[in-house]
């Protein structure tokens, strides 16, 4: 679909009887990131996935402010709007969890409950946002020099190296993972890491203090990075929970689908 400065690529399977879950991709994901989850929900939830800017088959029509995770939340409402899709569920993973924690906070009136999965608030200082600049522009300068030499796959390799992502190397589905994210376009995705990085995107730690939106927090038992945030994000929120997911790390939902969704369906599920 066409919008102002976006072409969005998107599915949607809707159905009256069943409320719908918007699913919003991590960084280098795509359309399909959760798809074997999706077929777990399919019983209970309508779904709408979508590529979010530099990511599968989405296209940026104007300039590269509208990477941005402002400009983005405001398309993603538009698009709803488009949809007519008045207020959904949301499920957003790493990246996507940041935008999705951006959405709720800045447009509650659309959203019944949000599962944040591997995410964060941002970078409480400036200081930590300015040296987050600097790692992801290196970062997205090696994804340039990886088109550049095709050796795509090889960033990729060392990107799974990061102990935030635990074993996930050994798991039986890692090289269909992979194949999925060679898809994407690395200059796009240099574009996403630069521009809705956790270093550029607003520090949302003192508006989720505010937050009244029921709030799912799942971190995987080997990522101790994001056990530490997220506990403390359950702190500062009194509509926040925190469940601590086992055998994953970063990349729950990959790594332990069927855990994943029974959370999921139990958390949408339940009366607030």
């Amino acid at each position: 679909m066409i919008l102002k400065n976006y072409q969005f690529h998107y599915y949607l399977n809707s159905t009256l009887d069943k409320p719908l879950i918007l699913f919003l991709h991590g960084f280098m994901g795509n359309i399909n990131e959760f798809d074997e989850a999706i077929k777990l929900l399919l019983k209970e939830f309508s779904y709408l996935t979508i590529d979010l800017p530099g990511h599968g088959k989405t296209q940026v029509l104007s300039g590269d402010e509208y990477y941005t995770m402002a400009n983005t939340a405001h398309a993603l409402i538009n698009l709803l709007d488009e949809l007519k899709i008045a207020k959904c569920f949301l499920v957003g993973y790493s990246m996507g969890g940041r935008l999705a924690l951006y959405l709720i906070l800045n447009f509650p009136e659309r959203f019944y409950k949000v599962v944040l999965e591997s995410a964060s608030p941002g970078l409480s200082t400036a200081t930590e946002r300015l040296e987050r600049i600097k790692l992801d522009t290196q970062i997205g300068r090696k994804l340039t020099r990886a088109f550049e030499k095709g050796d795509f796959t090889a960033f990729l390799s060392n990107w799974y190296n990061q102990p935030i992502f635990g074993d996930i190397k050994n798991h039986p589905e890692y090289d269909r993972m992979v194949e999925s994210r060679l898809q994407n376009n690395p200059q796009e995705l240099d574009k996403s890491l630069r521009l809705m990085g956790t270093g550029c995107q607003p520090s949302l730690w003192k508006k989720l203090q505010e937050n009244k939106i029921p709030i799912l927090l799942l971190a995987g038992e080997y990522d101790e990075k994001f056990i530490s945030i997220n506990t403390e994000m359950a702190k500062i929120c009194e509509f926040a929970q925190i469940k601590i997911i086992s055998n994953a790390a970063h990349n729950i939902h990959f790594e332990n689908t069927l855990v994943f969704v029974e959370n999921i369906t139990s958390f949408l599920s339940a009366a607030s």
